[in-house]
């Protein structure tokens, strides 16, 4: 199964604030172990909001909004993807993870990715699955 493990934004990375390079080490080393272990797929850090747009949609019409968004009480501060066994060894994993946050509480959601298989009622003829396998298969050659 597939993961997305979330790193909740903190008030230093709304702020801008670069990590130390303790953590930046320490995040080095975590991230180096899950890819040793074919864990993780891809991850990145995010800037903040300030520097991020949003797109409201309301029937045909589209409106951009700059941040910061202030109005939102959490943010993302970045992301990994995982592939793991089951959510508990995507747990496991996490508990190892340094945290995120100097100096503050910090939390990390861990959602599932949703499969081409669970979509199979929605799809009994497979047209689907196999369009995503195809798209899938080219952006692993890019």
């Amino acid at each position: 199964m597939r993961v997305m493990v979330v790193v909740k934004s903190s008030n230093q990375s709304e702020a801008g604030i670069m990590p130390s390079p303790q953590l930046l080490q320490a995040m080095g080393k975590f991230n180096e172990e899950l890819v040793a272990a074919g864990v993780m797929q891809a991850g990145e850090g995010l800037k903040p909001s300030s520097q991020g747009v949003r797109v409201r949609f309301s029937g045909d019409q589209r409106t951009v909004i700059d941040g910061p968004f202030t109005e939102t009480k959490e943010l993302i501060a970045g992301y990994w993807i995982w592939k793991v066994d089951s959510l508990q060894t995507a747990i496991d994993w996490l508990k190892r993870c340094p945290c995120p946050a100097e100096g503050e509480d910090s939390e990390i959601e861990i959602r599932p990715i949703f499969e081409a298989e669970d979509f199979a009622e929605q799809d009994p003829t497979g047209e689907i699955r196999d369009a995503e396998n195809k798209m899938r298969a080219q952006l692993e050659r890019e």
